[in-house]
């Protein structure tokens, strides 16, 4: 049977569903933070439905306007989110319109999102890679993005496009099987003139020791 909680009793279910204080024990894993304007709960059918939800574990954080959960295990579950959806890591982060993701030993493992376009970004230092497709798959544990249907990547001056574009977050690579098409974008800095030299005197008419003017007696 389905029914509303109001949002103190969502975080207190959540608390106890989740296990809290056991992951927070374990050096390994951050405890995930569950928060949400309003939830229904079908037991029967074990499906969880939350609306403005906001999931936290460490550096790691999705928002959205809606959620379907498979269940509150995060050991092995599955999340379905829709409405601007946002889903960000220290140096990376995705939005889209829906997203798929899976969480497995109480942890993030992949996300998957769609939208016209969804977007990819990371920050390196002063780099920022940025990224566009019909469909990004990000696996976390692995640090790679899978950028798929008119896919664009871009590291702030040079850009790739194809079907399909690889993105290591970790050694920076893009590895693609199909065909691509690269940008090079000329630099904005302008290029450096020699200094201009001192005009040098004219054959002949430099002054030799007798012309110089003596020093009166």
């Amino acid at each position: 049977m389905a029914y509303s909680l109001p949002r103190a009793a969502i975080a207190a279910a959540l608390s106890v569903a989740l296990g809290l204080p056991a992951l927070a024990e374990d050096r390994d894993r951050l405890p995930i933070k569950v928060e949400a304007r309003s939830s229904d709960f079908d037991y029967q059918n074990n499906v969880l439905v939350f609306n403005e939800i906001t999931i936290a574990q460490g550096d790691i954080r999705i928002t959205a306007q809606r959620a379907v959960a498979s269940g509150l295990d995060f050991e092995d579950s599955s999340w379905e989110f829709s409405g601007g959806v946002s889903i960000t890591d220290a140096d990376a982060g995705l939005a889209s319109d829906v997203a798929r993701v899976r969480f497995a030993g109480g942890e993030v493992q992949s996300a998957t999102v769609t939208g016209t376009p969804a977007t990819f970004q990371q920050r390196r230092k002063e780099q920022l890679t940025q990224g566009r497709a019909n469909r990004i798959d990000y696996d976390l544990g692995r640090g790679t993005v899978e950028l798929a249907g008119d896919a664009w990547l871009t590291d702030g001056r040079n850009e790739v496009t194809g079907a399909t574009l690889v993105y290591s977050t970790v050694t920076e690579r893009i590895i693609s099987d199909k065909p691509v098409v690269f940008t090079i974008n000329p630099s904005d800095k302008p290029k450096e003139t020699p200094a201009e030299k001192a005009p040098e005197a004219a054959p002949g008419t430099q002054e030799s020791p007798q012309d110089a003017p003596r020093p009166r007696e």
